[in-house]
């Protein structure tokens, strides 16, 4: 029995925390794991600008309010879940997940969440794991399952080292450069076609 990893933003998504940015102009947002490989070091910079710029849960899920899945994200999604079960396995936060689950059609995902003062501000966030979508794979290995994941940034590259078959997806020059030996796709139709292979 197999199951499909994959990340979120960036690979189904367009990156939260660049929407978000760019609503705001606050170019320090722009920041994200495929720049950082830190991820609390990453979310608590970004903490401290949201507390800069007296901005809360609430302006970021207007942004969120936004954003669409990328073109085709969704079909692929549906395609992929004929064939096999498929989790993401996000570092993002259930508080900005959901009206994006909404329009991929509902699928399963594993993410963290924020701590949210009562004014609305974010003032931490709590981790469901340390290495979330590695120890996730590692995790679903041991009760008898074959991993295949894919992901962008740096915090993908656990699962994807640790699956039978992983992939870059939409990533970055460094990234592929720093991985030559990880094959890198940049459209839904190559990484279904890879995905069937593994499967």
């Amino acid at each position: 029995m197999v199951i499909t990893c994959l990340d979120l933003e960036g690979v189904l998504v367009p990156e939260i925390w660049i929407a978000f940015a760019e609503a705001t102009g606050i170019e320090e947002l722009k920041k994200t794991t495929r720049d950082e490989p830190d991820y609390d070091k990453l979310m608590k910079y970004r903490i401290d600008i949201l507390k800069e710029h007296g901005l809360g849960l609430k302006e970021i899920q207007d942004v969120i309010a936004t954003i669409d899945p990328m073109e085709g994200a969704k079909e692929f999604l549906d395609e992929l879940r004929t064939m096999c079960q498929v989790i993401i396995i996000s570092d993002t936060f259930t508080q900005f997940a959901a009206p994006l689950m909404k329009k991929l059609g509902y699928p399963t995902i594993f993410c963290n969440s924020l701590e949210v003062s009562e004014s609305g501000e974010v003032t931490g966030f709590k981790m469901r794991v340390e290495k979330s979508k590695y120890t996730t794979v590692k995790a679903l290995q041991s009760i008898g399952f074959e991993t295949i994941a894919s992901g962008d940034s740096y915090n993908d590259l656990g699962m994807i080292r640790a699956s039978k078959a992983g992939f870059l997806f939409k990533s970055n020059d460094k990234i592929k450069a720093e991985n030559p030996d990880l094959e890198a796709f940049e459209t839904y139709e190559e990484l279904m076609a890879a995905i069937k292979k593994a499967l």
